[in-house]
């Protein structure tokens, strides 16, 4: 029962990675581009329920829905200041400046609420729903739970609305789509506004497992939830949220099992194996090109 425990405790850390690498996989997906600055994201958004918990005295509920609405209007901005006039760059001038916004964040959160750690507040009872030998947090029951409506909420976007239709043309061809009337900048823009949301949402999940508030929090997560979506297949929803899962799993057992110290380097080590494998991931599409 001591290996169940661990697994579920890996789906509940796996999901927050999941739901982390959709914001990731949509934007290089419809982009092309990797935003390394939504880390960064994350971090507002913890910062934004943080305040509206404590200084403003908010229900969770409106807090969380504040941090989404922040999160939102923020990616919508970096990715008309930063990233719009790059269009047709190079990638590497997109990598850098996707480099450039996260410092910005980092040490605007800095400058505006110090680089001291904040405890954040209790959202959720500390308490476990025990069958038998087996105890199961009442925090990982919530966090899967959160990652699986947003992942039908998600696929049900993508699959159903005229948006995501228009998403779905964007990600296989751009000036096609363009040509059928489609307003790609309009895409991507609703792209990046919703994959911000979704980081405000996994802040919120990271921060209640690990109750503290730094500039610096959305650093590793973000490039866990990288290594995530490029796991499961970069560009693919499905694979996301699967890479997401397999990570956490991962990562909680080998603390579990072999060495805390060592989890990460067995997470990124069994990355390399799999991109050995599967070049494109787990669920990744090969892409060919025409020369």
């Amino acid at each position: 029962m001591e290996i169940l425990s661990y697994l579920i405790n890996g789906l509940g850390l796996g999901s927050v990675y999941a739901i982390i690498a959709l914001g990731y996989t949509m934007v290089y997906g419809i982009a092309k581009m990797l935003n390394f600055a939504h880390g960064d994201i994350i971090m507002v958004g913890a910062y934004l329920s943080f305040f509206a918990m404590t200084r403003f005295q908010l229900p969770v509920i409106v807090s969380v829905a504040l941090a989404v609405l922040g999160c939102t209007i923020l990616g919508v901005v970096v990715e008309r200041l930063a990233y719009k006039p790059l269009r047709q760059a190079t990638s590497l001038s997109v990598l850098i400046t996707a480099i450039g916004v996260s410092y910005f964040l980092q040490n605007s959160a800095q400058l505006l609420w110090s680089s001291s750690t904040k405890v954040y507040p209790t959202i959720i009872s500390n308490g476990a729903i025990k069958i038998g030998s087996l105890s199961i947090s009442y925090l990982s029951i919530l966090t899967i739970l959160v990652c699986i409506l947003v992942m039908t909420c998600l696929t049900l976007f993508v699959n159903k609305t005229k948006t995501g239709q228009a998403m779905r043309a964007c990600a296989e061809d751009k000036g096609a789509a363009q040509l059928m009337g489609i307003n790609v900048n309009h895409i991507i823009s609703i792209t990046f506004a919703i994959g911000s949301g979704l980081a405000a949402i996994a802040a919120v999940l990271l921060c209640a497992a690990y109750p503290s508030v730094s500039p610096t929090l959305g650093s590793m997560p973000g490039i866990k939830a990288f290594t995530a979506a490029v796991f499961g297949g970069i560009g693919s929803i499905p694979g996301a949220f699967l890479g997401g899962i397999l990570l956490g799993v991962i990562e909680t057992l080998t603390k579990a099992y072999i060495s805390t110290q060592l989890s990460d380097a067995i997470v990124f080590a069994v990355l390399i194996i799999v991109l050995l494998i599967k070049p494109a991931g787990l669920l990744g599409k090969k892409v060919s090109e025409k020369v």
